[in-house]
């Protein structure tokens, strides 16, 4: 695969992943896992009676770390493709609360392909986390991976 193969499809073709729940379990892992255990994320009681949401809601960087496995279930890297680095992130923004119970998805777009070197290609897509029944995407961000194809 090289970048001229991919070019075809900046703009067109859009990914879709299946819908993740992201439930206070997740939240709670997520939160031990990185020492946030911020109350509106983690206590029920007090979130309820204090936060604006009514319910704990998920740490905006547990949502976008959702973005490497729901990548790939959205189908964005084709099996035996090759190896996927992610490279970086441009113009991130966490627009909407992840609810506890709520269910994310990431829809994605081609926006650019670049050719590095010889099998080694800089792939970016605009993504955004959509919340189930949400207007407003809980973040966009382009996302930027370096592809490292197996077929040189």
């Amino acid at each position: 695969m090289n970048a001229h193969v991919l070019e075809q499809h900046i703009g067109a073709t859009e990914t879709v992943s299946q819908w993740v729940e992201v439930d206070q379990s997740m939240i709670d892992g997520f939160a031990d896992c990185t020492n946030d255990r911020q109350w509106i994320h983690v206590d029920r009681e007090r979130a309820r009676c204090e936060s604006p949401y009514g319910v704990p809601v998920a740490h905006g960087f547990l949502t976008l770390s959702l973005l490497s496995s729901l990548s790939y279930d959205s189908g964005a890297w084709p099996v035996r493709l090759g190896t996927v680095i992610n490279y970086g992130l441009d113009r991130l923004r966490f627009l909407a609360p992840v609810k506890a119970g709520a269910r994310v998805r990431l829809r994605a777009r081609l926006s650019g392909v670049e050719e590095k070197a010889p099998g080694r290609l800089l792939i970016r897509h605009h993504s955004e986390v959509e919340i189930e029944g949400g207007e407003t995407p809980a973040l966009a961000a382009e996302t930027i991976v370096l592809l490292i194809v197996d077929d040189q």
